[in-house]
């Protein structure tokens, strides 16, 4: 995105993520210019400085799989049972109170927290079904508009469980319907359907029909007789769909027999299905069955990224019955990548940012030249100490414009 008129910015002595101390220059929305801190300057007099000493300046994170319509309701929908099911129970209790008025001002509070936190592109799966009909992408879409310099928002589609038959009739309508009132990538369960494999195929022949993007929640168990990420692999490859294929969650490849999730994580890569991982929600949905030996609750990350499959981490709920806690921040993400995913910070990193941005297909964002500005500025030393101890003193930029600055004040006893 090209900004003209905007003032442009210079941000000294700021630390990248490789620890070089670099002074970026900023002009119509992009990077014009990065020098090492400390060169003599040239044209500094037309310039915005702003001194990032002591802060990490990072391409800045997207949020690839959220539920806005769902954001912000834990106090008023409780999940008894902690898992899977008692959620998508609650939740289908809770439609007749999510009003398109209820819906928008929830999510217009989770964008604003998000973009704060440094999200300048978010990826929401909006409910849709007979029973909810489409008020929830009507609400998402509407916000879309109304947020358009601050957040680029993408919307699924999600269509409700059951898709397939006769009994399905109505779902598919309601989908199509959906996609039809702004929606812009289709989505569904076919995991939770009858029959999971035929509702991969009524799922990616709407997306043909409509010639759309797909995002599935796929293989959101930890049961490994189920695995309808293979199904969906088949089937691109089968018909030979040109559209981007992403699959959500994908938790049951990572309690398979090692010789299987190398299978199919090579299928997976051949269909050029992105991945996204969303350990937050899983950690916390997962696994509740077992008392002891519980499993994790991820996907089998190192072999779909040693297969060459993009896979991005994402929060997926924020504060609602599927997951009280969600913090609406990337740096939780990534904190979480590293110790229960056993990641790098760096790739961690670059799975909440780099990754992320891929498989929703926006421009990637280096801290060079000709790079658009979307940038995240946190206090810390490092980026691992940003991970880690996610500051909240950040100055969070989208295509060289300030969208907001917060800095933290502590005042301690003079004992310290």
């Amino acid at each position: 995105m090209t900004i003209v008129g905007v003032e442009p910015i210079l941000m000294t002595s700021a630390t990248l993520p490789n620890g070089d101390l670099r002074d970026v220059y900023i002009e119509n929305g992009s990077i014009t210019k990065v020098k090492r801190t400390g060169t003599p300057p040239s044209d500094n007099l037309r310039y915005r400085s702003i001194d990032l000493q002591g802060y990490v300046l990072l391409p800045a994170p997207v949020e690839p799989h959220a539920h806005l319509d769902k954001a912000l309701l834990v106090n008023r929908i409780g999940n008894p049972s902690g898992d899977l099911t008692g959620a998508i129970n609650a939740i289908r209790a809770a439609y007749p109170s999510m009003t398109r008025e209820d819906i928008t001002d929830r999510a217009y509070l989770a964008v604003v927290e998000a973009a704060t936190k440094g999200y300048t592109a978010i990826r929401t799966h909006s409910d849709c079904g007979p029973t909810l009909g489409v008020r929830s992408v009507e609400a998402l879409v509407s916000l879309r508009t109304r947020l358009l310099d601050i957040v680029d928002i993408q919307i699924v589609a999600l269509a409700e469980p059951g898709i397939t038959g006769a009994q399905g009739r109505a779902n598919r309508e309601t989908l199509v319907d959906a996609m039809a009132a702004g929606a812009t990538l289709l989505g569904g369960c076919p995991s939770i359907d009858d029959d999971p494999r035929a509702a991969v195929g009524e799922l990616m022949a709407i997306a043909r029909e409509l010639e759309c993007d797909v995002d599935f929640h796929t293989d959101e168990t930890t049961d490994p007789s189920m695995l309808a990420l293979k199904y969906l692999a088949d089937e691109v490859i089968k018909t030979g769909f040109n559209h981007r294929v992403t699959a959500s969650h994908c938790v049951s490849l990572g309690v398979q027999d090692p010789s299987v999730a190398r299978e199919v994580s090579i299928a997976v890569a051949a269909a050029k299905i992105s991945i996204i991982t969303l350990p937050q929600t899983n950690l916390y949905l997962q696994g509740r069955e077992r008392k002891t030996n519980k499993q994790r609750g991820l996907t089998a990350i190192a072999d779909l990224l040693n297969a060459g499959v993009c896979v991005a981490g994402g929060g997926d709920n924020w504060r609602d019955p599927f997951n009280p806690m969600g913090r609406i921040d990337p740096f939780e993400t990534a904190s979480l990548l590293v110790s229960a995913g056993h990641l790098s910070p760096e790739l961690a990193y670059e799975m909440v940012s780099t990754n992320a941005r891929d498989l929703m297909g926006l421009p990637q964002v280096r801290i060079e030249a000709g790079s658009p500005a979307d940038l995240l500025a946190v206090r810390a030393g490092s980026l691992a100490e940003a991970i880690a101890s996610a500051s909240e003193s950040r100055i969070v930029m989208r295509a060289g414009r300030i969208l907001s600055r917060s800095t933290v004040t502590s005042e301690r006893d003079e004992r310290f």
